[in-house]
């Protein structure tokens, strides 16, 4: 009788842990798809949707669809807090994925750490979210790859006194901090260095303030419709008969009008692979156009790399994707943006880039 109830009760158990490993994934995401990053935002959307959309049409992961779970933030601190506590406390996500600004990313991922969640960071680069904690992980080169990048490129162009213009937050903090370093170190001179206040109706203070120093070029990094405020009033002013050079060059001029931005250069991301141009052909398809931002790559890529981790692990447990993301990274995810290496502190090693300039409204490479 006792064997028989024995031979019951690890049947149940059995029963019940597969019935754990059996639990659809739910993935969630926190995404500006309103406020001044929405065309981002958005972007974003498209890329993680597609990536689940192949997943189950394949039969989604551990045999079970996919379930995802999409916020908006609004580009705003609080919102976003809320949208992290929602997915975590009532949805029950083991992962989130988000957001876009590194000054939203950081205090978001922190809480969805904090609570024994996965943080994937698909689209900030602030050297701090690198703090956020060991559950957090970036498929995105953060701030001292990427402005180095721009202090080598602009120094090798020939520039040598550069006034800087980047938002007063953790993203432009960072970028404003490392850039200064990293050109002063190859012998340039950052003659000004505005960090500006979100959310103006005009920057054409502070646009002035870095005339006066007369650098032989402007290297700035702004959100989307903010940039776009940025640009007109330089063009307004005549700046731009002056070089100006864009960090994320679609970030900056997306939302702009061509006349505005037409001649300016810089860096994007590199935002297809030697193995991406089924999701550049899928893209297209769906949506109709060419990549509106570089960032929709990075999204489909944190929520491949997250399913794929799932697989990996066999269960949907916080803890064992945080192992199967690890052993992942550790070794090399091909994803539609190159290969997704991961350091000791889980962020992505190295990040490809494209040099670009604007031509006749578009980006172009250079």
């Amino acid at each position: 009788m006792k064997r028989g109830m024995l031979l019951a009760a690890t049947v149940s158990l059995a029963a019940m842990a597969s019935a754990a490993l059996a639990e659809p994934l739910k993935i969630g995401a926190v995404l500006s798809l309103s406020g001044p990053s929405a065309t981002a935002g958005e972007d974003q959307r498209r890329g993680i949707e597609l990536a689940v959309e192949e997943i189950n049409a394949a039969g989604g992961v551990l045999s079970e669809p996919v379930q995802l779970i999409i916020e908006d933030s609004g580009g705003r601190v609080p919102s976003a807090l809320d949208a992290a506590k929602k997915l975590v406390t009532v949805d029950d996500v083991p992962v989130v994925l988000g957001e876009y600004s590194s000054g939203i990313t950081i205090p978001m991922g922190t809480y969805v750490v904090q609570e024994g969640r996965i943080h994937l960071n698909m689209g900030s680069s602030s050297g701090k979210v690198r703090d956020i904690g060991e559950n957090s992980f970036s498929v995105i080169g953060l701030d001292r790859v990427s402005s180095g990048y721009a202090a080598q490129d602009l120094y090798d162009l020939g520039y040598r006194k550069i006034a800087v213009i980047t938002p007063n937050n953790a993203f432009g903090q960072g970028v404003a901090q490392e850039f200064n370093q990293a050109f002063g170190g190859l012998g340039g001179e950052v003659v000004s260095s505005v960090l500006y206040t979100e959310g103006q109706t005009s920057y054409r203070r502070e646009l002035q303030q870095m005339d006066r120093t007369q650098p032989d070029a402007y290297f700035y990094s702004a959100y989307g419709k903010e940039a776009a405020t940025i640009n007109r009033e330089a063009f307004e002013l005549g700046l731009n008969q002056t070089q100006w050079y864009a960090g994320y060059m679609s970030m900056c001029t997306s939302d702009s009008q061509p006349e505005y931005i037409e001649g300016q250069i810089g860096y994007d991301l590199n935002f297809i692979g030697d193995n991406g141009q089924a999701y550049e052909a899928a893209y297209q398809e769906r949506y109709g156009e060419p990549f509106v931002t570089s960032f929709s790559g990075y999204a489909y890529d944190a929520a491949k790399m997250i399913m794929k981790a799932a697989e990996h692990a066999g269960s949907t447990d916080p803890e064992a994707l945080r192992t199967a993301l690890t052993e992942i990274g550790g070794t090399g995810f091909e994803g539609a943006t190159g290969t997704i290496l991961f350091d000791e502190s889980r962020q992505r090693s190295k990040q490809p880039y494209l040099k670009q300039k604007i031509v006749d409204g578009k980006a172009q490479a250079r």
